[in-house]
């Protein structure tokens, strides 16, 4: 009898971590909740309005069309010392010397 109780003891002992370490099953894909959330960036570009009269930087100045290629653009030709410029999706007849915007045209 005092052997089967220090059995009986021991089995419980033994078996009381394992009852306790059993999962409940909550890992079940279908009991989880996932929520996604998007976040959106607004990215708002400033482009330059361009007149008559304001100067061109060095930089803007070096996306020239090409002297033969202004008709491609329907572009008048250019004058003696002046220069079509692309910048901003617009054509800008310039100053070859100092820059100046003498004539704007849009993009076609």
């Amino acid at each position: 009898m005092k052997k089967f109780f220090s059995i009986l003891l021991a089995a419980t002992v033994l078996a009381a971590p394992m009852a306790q370490a059993q999962s409940r099953h909550d890992d079940r894909p279908g009991n989880r909740t996932m929520e996604r959330s998007v976040t959106t960036k607004k990215v708002i570009i400033k482009k330059h309005r361009w007149d008559r009269g304001q100067r061109l930087s060095a930089a803007e100045r070096r996306h020239v069309i090409d002297r033969r290629d202004y008709r491609r653009h329907s572009l008048r030709e250019p004058g003696r010392g002046q220069r079509w410029v692309r910048v901003d999706n617009q054509y800008l007849l310039i100053n070859v010397a100092n820059g100046i915007i003498i004539g704007l045209s849009g993009a076609r």
